[in-house]
């Protein structure tokens, strides 16, 4: 991971935090070749993910365990437990597709600056690998010990990425028709590649993903994840990278917004179709076409709502807290994941806790406490780095 200072405000065009150019719809040029929604849905995918890092929606939910609480907690901040769709489950197609976004506005300005795909393919690649290794080292951490597990959003963000990048010179209806290909292949590898044990495709650990995990990893996931998920979820990457290379062409906005929210009310009607139909159940742990139909839909249409309040209407007082956080998102997600959930939390928990006791607080209301200022914490770190114009980056 090379840290690089100072010189990187200057190639990325970000605005100093103390630049009130940020909030001034009028001057636009530092923007002009970047889209601030992508950096905005990256500072917004970490700090949730930071908050479930900080124990702070299970804060949320002890308050009231049976409670309206628990039901905010259970709709919005937890992943269905098998055939559904809920808000946390977005999460990660969102990342999935603001990356494949990003790896296509990269290429096309280096492309631009004479920098060939094959130069480009040896950091790409290099950058996966990165990417891969962080993702098996944090299960690592999390079990304290060494661990050979795929199923970390970093390890499957490596191969989707170098999928997406394999493609990315082709034509956009190529692009489209490849990503659907990759979700009837997973039809078929699970309805129709038959192991004993394994072949039942939409059953918890009766599937063939879990199949593949016994070949891979000798384990499957007791929760249903499943690594062969990298297949229907690079459609994701790939769905990301179409909609980076339209919304950085000099169309209007409204046509550029007008795609995207056409594309997605598509993705939604076929994901659910596929469910309520009975051919193939929403499933976020295997990454069931329909889920990847649906999520992404959900992801379009709210890509086009950042695009439309960010980069058209430009209100942007609201954006710097999510900026800066996801200009250093690779940084604060390795940092929540490992440190913070293994040392921060509790470090913090013996103030705040301690003191809001003497004051008499309950004890859910500590713990509360306690997460917030956590959080707090990892997003002025974030602050603080950007501050001292520090980015980390693969």
């Amino acid at each position: 991971m090379n840290v690089k200072i100072g010189q990187r405000l200057k190639n990325i065009r970000v605005l100093s935090s103390n630049d009130n150019r940020l909030n001034d719809k009028k001057n636009t040029t530092p923007f002009k070749d970047r889209l601030l929604s992508l950096d905005v849905m990256r500072g917004m995918i970490m700090i949730l993910l930071a908050g479930e890092s900080c124990l702070l929606y299970v804060s949320i939910r002890d308050l009231q365990p049976a409670g309206f609480s628990a039901q905010v907690f259970n709709t919005l901040f937890q992943h269905h437990p098998w055939n559904g769709l809920r808000l946390w489950d977005l999460i990660q197609p969102a990342f999935m597709l603001m990356a494949g976004s990003a790896l296509y506005i990269s290429y096309h300005n280096k492309e631009a600056k004479g920098v060939s795909w094959q130069e480009n393919f040896k950091h790409v690649a290099i950058r996966c690998g990165k990417l891969f290794l962080l993702g098996v080292a944090i299960h690592c951490v999390d079990k304290g010990k060494l661990v050979w597990e795929l199923w970390n959003v970093l390890t499957q963000l490596a191969v989707t990425t170098l999928i997406a990048y394999l493609i990315i010179r082709k034509s956009s209806t190529f692009q489209l028709v490849f990503s659907i290909g990759l979700l009837i292949l997973t039809e078929v590898l699970y309805r129709y590649v038959q192991v004993p044990g394994y072949d039942q495709p939409f059953v918890i650990g009766k599937n063939f993903g879990s199949y593949v995990d016994m070949l891979i990893m000798g384990k499957t996931n007791p929760n249903g994840w499943v690594a062969i998920n990298v297949i229907p979820t690079a459609a994701h990457t790939i769905w990301g990278v179409l909609a980076g290379k339209l919304l950085i062409k000099p169309h209007p906005a409204s046509q550029k917004i007008r795609a995207l929210v056409i594309a997605g009310i598509i993705g939604l009607i076929l994901g659910y179709g596929l469910d309520i139909a009975g051919i193939t159940p929403i499933i976020k742990r295997i990454s069931t076409s329909s889920f990847v139909l649906a999520s992404g839909g959900w992801v379009l249409l709210f890509l086009a709502l950042l695009y439309w309040i960010t980069d058209v209407k430009k209100l942007n007082r609201y954006a710097l807290l999510f900026v800066v956080v996801g200009m250093n998102s690779i940084f604060i997600y390795l940092f929540f994941e490992t440190i913070g959930y293994h040392w921060l939390d509790d470090f913090v928990g013996i103030f705040v806790k301690g003191f809001s006791g003497l004051l008499g607080a309950p004890v859910k209301i500590q713990a509360l406490l306690s997460a917030l200022v956590t959080l707090m914490a990892e997003c002025y770190l974030c602050y603080w780095l950007y501050k001292k114009k520090i980015f980390f980056k693969l």
